[in-house]
């Protein structure tokens, strides 16, 4: 009669395949693994070093191998447990913040919202960006930035706005309005007034398509039913920005977009102005660095950005891409290589992917 410490001798192709994802130490939904000499329990993608092959069992659950005679294992944390508790943690630090900017009060310090949480400084910080994919100070900068950016498009005149979102002064503002809010506080105030942004409009394979520039570079890539539908979407998100017809820029720019569409050869190599959040803009320069032809999964993606449970938080930041194939979020899929939502259409996520030689959709 077999007991939970003799280690499984059936080598069927099933198990085979579990084994090299062992050793590549590929993720799984689903699937655990078991040490038989040390009497523990992992997820697929645990960090720890590969045990030899006649000391593993495979498990379908965790309570299955729980039943079996093994704990879990403290490193890879295969039943979430710890991942609920540090997210509990960011959560009520979140809290923490917004309560104290809501009374326009100081932040609290690192130290405080670690000590508060029960964890040192360092842990909590690492913790922290886990859970969110920013630090406490981006987090309460990005609430601050999203404050000042509601009152302005409110109408509430600059100073008070600046004072109630929490910034120490309004000159801070002006000096760094480009990346605190993509424009300047008074552009923001007069939904874009003071913008120019030119359009330019083709007919590529996958659908009509427009380029919006600033001054600064490219701000909006997208696709659409007809240039009327771009136009409005396009005005909804400046409302009182001066929107013109293209210069010479915006009809290269155009034309550079419809020839990689055509033909997707390495990156779109465009001067670009993005609008986003510190972390947006983050995950959108990761999501530049896929190679034409490669994709990454969701989790796989929010690792590289040293986020091992942030897969949905990169979700919401690509969803929030308003530059397609610049920012190529069409190269992010779910974990079993399944195409996910697209901001404008799986079917042209699908024909992206084909044209860039995946093989997918």
């Amino acid at each position: 009669m077999s007991n939970a410490a003799e280690p499984l001798i059936d080598h069927d192709p099933g198990e085979e395949a579990l084994w090299a994802a062992l050793l590549r130490r590929e993720p799984l939904p689903g699937r655990f693994y078991a040490v038989t000499t040390q009497g523990v329990v992992c997820r697929l993608g645990c960090p720890a070093r590969p045990p030899l092959r006649r000391n593993v069992r495979f498990f379908g659950s965790v309570a299955e191998a729980v039943s079996a005679g093994f704990r879990p294992c403290l490193r890879c944390d295969p039943q979430g447990e710890r991942a609920r508790i540090h997210a509990a943690a960011a959560r009520a630090a979140c809290a923490d913040i917004e309560a104290a900017l809501a009374e326009s009060e100081a932040v609290p310090p690192l130290a405080a919202l670690a000590a508060r949480a029960g964890y040192a400084r360092h842990h909590f910080l690492r913790l922290f960006r886990e859970m969110t994919g920013v630090t406490p100070a981006s987090y309460a900068a990005a609430l601050r930035a999203r404050r000042l950016g509601e009152a302005l498009a409110s109408g509430e005149r600059v100073a008070d706005a600046v004072a109630d979102a929490g910034f120490g002064s309004e000159s801070r503002v002006y000096e760094d309005g480009a990346r605190v809010l993509g424009m300047t506080p008074g552009a923001v105030r007069r939904g874009g007034a003071g913008e120019v942004i030119r359009t330019a409009f083709g007919r590529s394979a996958l659908g009509p398509l427009m380029v919006g520039m600033t001054d600064r570079g490219v701000c909006s890539i997208e696709f659409g039913e007809d240039e009327a539908a771009l136009r409005e979407g396009l005005a909804a998100r400046f409302p009182a920005a001066r929107i013109e017809p293209a210069d010479e820029t915006a009809s290269e720019a155009v034309a550079r977009v419809l020839a990689w569409v055509e033909e997707p050869r390495g990156a779109l190599d465009l001067p670009l102005d993005l609008r986003g959040t510190a972390f947006q803009k983050r995950v959108w320069e990761a999501l530049r660095l896929i190679p034409t032809g490669g994709t990454v999964d969701y989790a796989e993606l929010a690792a590289r950005l040293g986020m091992a449970r942030g897969a949905r938080a990169v979700a919401r930041a690509c969803a929030g891409n308003g530059v397609a194939l610049a920012v190529p979020c069409h190269r992010v899929v779910g974990r079993d290589g399944a195409l996910r939502g697209y901001r404008w259409g799986i079917a042209r996520k699908a024909a992206l992917l084909r044209r860039e030689g995946t093989g997918r959709g």
